[in-house]
């Protein structure tokens, strides 16, 4: 019986097998990409607020502690939002007239909170508690950024698991004194990870990794 294909047929089928082999694992490793990517994550994105509020101009340029506005980020799980009247101790007397803080004098008069938009805003799965990494040595920035620079808010990081895991994993890595948590200047000396071990051994840090850690 004569030959119905040709033998380069034999060729082409192995080599479009291995190539469709290759061509899911380069659509596996771009959706991966794309997920991690800040198209996905919204990280170093500014996010539109009702009020245009500077953290380089409060934080940064005028030296207000992170604690003045987020009252209970050293005993709660949520690090609070700052009620009208804490902006309107400096506002009612600074920039009074200004059009840019109308919305703060509107809430203000009318005791109805600002809808801030939520920048770091973890899915309700996870449990996040701001109070127990105060506690244990990390510092604002080293979620947050250098929020002390930012003239708009936005995040720094992606905020998925495998960031989080990063830190609960090397915590001697991230860790620093408690006295320095609310420093955002504070940068790692040279010996971090030798001081770090110190810090995990003296605030008994856990290296959490196991699911019910986080999702509950």
């Amino acid at each position: 019986m004569a030959q119905v294909f040709h033998r380069s047929t034999n060729t082409i089928s192995k080599a479009s097998i291995f190539g469709f082999v290759f061509l899911l694992g380069g659509a596996a490793w771009g959706l991966q990409t794309l997920n991690r990517s800040d198209y996905i994550t919204q990280a170093n994105v500014p996010l539109t607020q009702p009020v245009p509020f500077s953290h380089k101009h409060h934080v940064g340029g005028m030296g207000i502690d992170c604690r003045y506005c987020h009252t209970t980020v050293e005993e709660s799980a949520f690090a609070g939002i700052p009620p009208t009247k804490t902006c309107m101790n400096c506002h009612a007397q600074i920039w009074a007239d200004s059009p840019t803080l109308e919305p703060v004098r509107e809430s203000f008069r009318t005791d109805r909170s600002l809808a801030w938009v939520r920048v770091h805003d973890l899915p309700d799965f996870v449990f996040f508690n701001h109070s127990i990494h105060v506690a244990k040595g990390i510092g604002c920035s080293t979620c947050h950024g250098r929020i002390d620079q930012m003239p708009l808010t936005w995040p720094t990081s992606s905020l998925q698991m495998e960031w989080c895991l990063d830190c609960h994993r090397q915590p001697e890595k991230y860790v620093r004194p408690r006295e320095a948590v609310f420093d955002m200047a504070w940068t790692p000396p040279a010996d971090q990870l030798a001081q770090g071990e110190k810090l995990v051994r003296d605030y008994k840090i856990r290296r959490v990794t196991y699911c019910s850690g986080c999702h509950r």
